[in-house]
């Protein structure tokens, strides 16, 4: 049997709310959630190192917003937006988020340009 073990992390108040909704809907803990996925995670990246496949690791980093959407895309070998976008949901990784900030002035530059 393994051993569980304690660890501190921090995740966004929203997202801690939300999967607080998730868990209970499944009738599941958070913890559970997220060591499930987690597990995935780590498990399909060491399967996909293991085997040379470094398709996971782009997208990993990729999802993580180390790389570039056209990076990625050309560590892939694929030419179009919705491939890479589908490869992200078969590898059950969420799509990278520009910074809050950087998200509010896109916003507000679109909305200047309404004015």
């Amino acid at each position: 049997m393994l051993a569980n073990v304690n660890f501190t992390g921090s995740v966004d108040r929203d997202v801690l709310k939300r999967a607080k909704v998730v868990a209970a809907k499944a009738d599941t803990s958070v913890n559970a959630l997220f060591n499930a996925e987690l597990r995935y995670l780590v498990e399909t990246f060491e399967s996909a190192e293991q085997s040379g496949n470094h398709n996971y690791r782009a997208l990993v980093d990729f999802s993580l917003g180390r790389a570039s959407q056209v990076q990625a895309m050309e560590s892939l070998g694929i030419d179009s937006e919705e491939d890479l976008f589908l490869l992200m949901a078969q590898a059950r990784l969420p799509m990278p988020r520009l910074p809050s900030a950087q998200t509010q002035r896109m916003t507000d530059e679109l909305l200047a340009l309404s004015a």
